[in-house]
């Protein structure tokens, strides 16, 4: 089911994930969190593309442990904590997050 952002067409798998990551732009993230009635925050921007950097050295979307511990190291305590993820993405921050960020689903998400 495509999705449609600045009058372009793109296409995403049956859950909602972009295709094709390299046409990710953060409209489209802003459009894929609306669609979910989620506002995007400074807060989001950073885990997101947090994850975009990760998946650029790593290629591969990490799971939530994961992602928490190395948030931690990056962006402080105060944010690599489950408490702190769930709360800017509900849904899950390993899966809501890498969605928006236009990264695959990471392994190990239901």
């Amino acid at each position: 089911m495509p999705i449609e952002v600045n009058g372009k067409s793109f296409e995403t798998d049956e859950e909602g994930y972009l295709a094709n990551l390299s046409e990710w732009e953060p409209a489209i993230g802003e459009a894929m969190a609306a669609a979910e009635d989620q506002d995007l925050t400074d807060e989001h921007w950073d885990i997101i593309n947090f994850l975009r950097d990760y998946y650029e050295e790593y290629q591969i979307a990490p799971a939530v442990r994961v992602l928490t511990k190395a948030v931690g190291k990056r962006l402080g305590k105060d944010k690599g904590n489950s408490k702190y993820l769930y709360e800017l993405f509900p849904y899950g921050p390993g899966k809501q997050a890498c969605k928006y960020a236009g990264l695959p689903k990471p392994t190990g998400c239901v």
